[in-house]
C-alpha cells in the first residue's frame, strides 16, 4: 500500500513537473512576425498580387511592419522591408542566412546549384566566389576589358548618328541597350561579338532578349512542388515543367556551343583571355581546389548571362525613362558631360571620375527602379531572434529593395527622382548603407558589381553628352510598367527621338 502510494505521487509529481517545464518552454517561444491572415494548406498565396510584387508587399508591410510573415503552401517565408531589418539580415545575422532555398527553377537553370548565386551555402559555394573574384572579377579582370565597353558605347552612338543626320529617327533604345550590354558581355564572358545593329542583328537581338525574357519567367515561376510536394505533378500537367524544360535546353545548347568553340585549338579571332577560357583554364588544373565540370561552367556561365545583360540594359533604360520625365535634371546631367568632355566627341572612361551628377542620377536610378527589386532569396540556416520575434529554421527569406528605396524614414520625398540627394553624399550601392543595397550584401553580395557599373556609367555617359532626346512627336508621357521575373525591364519598350548635339556650333556660341 504504501509503495502503491509513492508511485502514485512520483507519477503525480512527474506529471506536474512536466506540465510545468512545457508552460515554461511555451512562453519563452516567441511568435513569428504579424502579416495577413491566410488560409488552410495555401496560406497567403492567394492574396499575392503578381503583377508588381514588390510593391504588392511594400503596402502590405506598410500594415503589418518591416518583418512580415507569409505562409506559402507549405513554405514560412519572411518579408523585410526596411534598412534596419536588412542590416540584422545581411551583417549582423549573416551567416544564419546566407544560404539559398532549393527552388525548383532555379535549381533547373543552375544545374543542381553549381553556380554562385544560387548555390547553398557550403564548400562548393565558398571555392566558387572565391574563383569569381580572384580569376573573373577582380579589378584587373574588370579593367582589362575597358577597351571592349569603350568600343561598344562608341559603336551604339555612331550607329545612332548615322541614323539621325537626314532624318528625325524613333529610336528603340530599350533594343540598343540589349545589343550593346549584350555584346560587351559575350566578348568579356565568351569571347564573341555576336550582335550588329542591321535589321539582321535587331531580330537575332529581339529573338535572345524573350529567350532571357522567358527564361527568367520559368525562373521565378510558381511550382507547386515547391510548396505542396505531394501535388508536384500538376506542374507537368499545367505544362510550367514542359516550359522550363524547353528554357533551359535552349540555353544548354548556347552554352555547350560556347565551350565547344573555346575548346577547339583552331579558334579564330581570339584577342584575349575571356571568362569561358579562364573557367576551363581552372577545369584542367590539377593544382585546383575544386573538380570543376563543364555543368559548373554553364552554371557561372548561366549566372554572367542573367546577371550582366540583363541587368545593365534595364538600369540604363529605367535611367534614360526617369530622365525624359524629368527634363531639369536631363539638362543638368547633359551640361555636366559636355563641360567635362569638350568637343572631344565621346565620353571614355577616364572621364567619368569627374561626372558627378550623372554618377548620382544613377544611383537614383537605383534607389527607385533596382534591376532585382526583391534582390535574391536567402535561407534561414537556423533559429533566429529578430525583433522580439522568432524565425525559425528553414524560413524563406526575401529582402525588398523596392521598399528599402521608398522608406519615407530614410528618404525625403522618396517617390521623387531627385538625383540631388545623392550629391555630397556618402551612401553607397557597395553594401554597407542598407538603405541602398541594390546589389545585396554580406556574403552573397553580387560579385560582378564593378563591371556592370562600368558598363552602365559608360553606355548612359555617352548617351546624354552626344544627343538630345525628346518623345516622339504625339506622345505626351512615357509609363513606368515592369516586366515580371528576377530583373525588373521597363515592359513597353522606350522609344524617343534622337538629335545629335552639334559640339562645333556649341563652341562658336559661346
Amino acid at each position: 500500500m504504501v509503495s502503491l502510494l509513492i508511485t502514485l505521487s512520483a507519477i503525480i509529481v512527474f506529471f506536474l513537473l512536466h506540465k510545468f517545464r512545457f508552460f515554461l518552454s511555451k512562453k519563452t517561444i516567441l511568435p513569428l512576425p504579424p502579416g495577413p491572415r491566410g488560409l488552410p494548406i495555401i496560406g497567403n498565396l492567394h492574396q499575392l498580387d503578381t503583377s508588381n510584387l514588390p510593391d504588392h508587399l511594400w503596402r502590405l508591410s506598410k500594415r503589418y511592419g518591416p518583418l512580415m510573415s507569409l505562409r506559402l503552401g507549405r513554405t514560412q517565408t519572411l518579408v523585410v522591408s526596411s534598412a534596419e531589418m536588412a542590416k540584422q539580415i545581411l551583417k549582423t545575422h549573416d551567416l544564419v542566412f546566407c544560404t539559398r532555398p532549393v527552388l525548383t527553377g532555379q535549381q533547373k537553370f543552375s544545374y543542381n546549384n553549381k553556380d554562385i548565386a544560387l548555390s547553398p551555402y557550403n564548400e562548393h559555394w565558398r571555392q566558387m566566389r572565391k574563383i569569381c573574384i580572384l580569376h573573373l572579377f577582380s579589378s584587373k579582370q574588370v579593367n582589362s576589358f575597358r577597351s571592349v565597353r569603350e568600343h561598344e558605347a562608341f559603336d551604339m552612338i555612331d550607329t545612332i548618328k548615322s541614323r539621325t543626320v537626314t532624318k528625325r529617327v524613333v529610336v528603340d533604345l530599350s533594343e540598343v541597350m540589349m545589343i550593346v550590354t549584350s555584346n560587351v558581355i559575350s566578348r568579356v564572358a565568351f569571347g564573341k561579338r555576336p550582335y550588329v545593329y542591321d535589321d539582321e542583328g535587331q531580330k537575332e537581338v529581339k529573338t535572345f532578349h524573350k529567350l532571357l525574357l522567358d527564361s527568367q519567367a520559368s525562373f521565378v515561376n510558381f511550382y507547386y512542388r515547391d510548396y505542396f510536394p505531394l501535388m508536384g505533378w500538376l506542374d507537368k500537367l499545367n505544362g510550367t515543367i514542359g516550359r522550363l524544360e524547353k528554357n533551359f535546353n535552349h540555353l544548354d545548347e548556347f552554352y555547350q556551343e560556347l565551350i565547344d568553340e573555346h575548346l577547339n585549338r583552331n579558334r579564330p579571332n581570339k584577342m584575349q583571355d575571356d571568362m569561358v577560357d579562364i573557367l576551363l583554364r581552372l577545369k584542367q588544373d590539377s593544382d585546383s581546389n575544386i573538380d570543376l565540370t563543364f555543368d559548373h561552367i554553364k552554371a557561372v556561365l548561366m549566372n554572367i548571362l542573367f546577371g550582366g545583360t540583363d541587368t545593365s540594359a534595364a538600369t540604363v533604360v529605367w535611367a534614360m525613362t526617369l530622365l525624359i520625365q524629368n527634363p531639369e535634371s536631363l539638362k543638368k546631367v547633359q551640361q555636366e558631360a559636355r563641360n567635362v568632355i569638350g568637343n572631344k566627341g565621346k565620353v571614355q572612361e577616364d572621364d567619368l571620375q569627374n561626372l558627378n551628377y550623372l554618377k548620382a542620377v544613377i544611383k537614383e536610378t537605383f534607389r527607385l527602379y533596382p534591376t532585382v527589386p526583391l534582390l535574391l532569396p536567402h535561407e534561414s540556416r537556423d533559429r533566429c531572434i529578430l525583433g522580439g520575434y522568432e524565425i525559425p529554421k528553414g524560413t524563406l527569406v526575401y529582402v525588398n529593395e523596392w521598399a528599402l528605396g521608398r522608406d519615407p524614414k530614410c528618404w525625403e520625398n522618396p517617390e521623387e527622382f531627385k538625383p540631388e540627394r545623392f550629391m555630397g553624399s556618402s551612401i553607397d550601392y557597395k553594401g554597407t548603407d542598407f538603405e541602398f543595397i541594390p546589389f545585396g550584401s554580406g556574403r552573397r553580395g553580387c560579385p560582378g558589381m564593378s563591371l556592370g557599373v562600368a558598363t552602365v556609367e559608360l553606355t548612359l555617359s555617352n548617351l546624354v553628352y552626344a544627343f538630345d532626346w525628346e518623345l516622339p512627336d504625339g506622345e505626351k508621357d512615357i509609363d513606368t510598367l515592369a516586366t515580371l521575373g528576377i530583373v525588373s525591364h521597363k515592359k513597353n519598350p522606350l522609344r524617343l527621338v534622337a538629335k545629335v548635339y552639334d559640339y562645333g556650333l556649341q563652341e562658336l556660341m559661346t
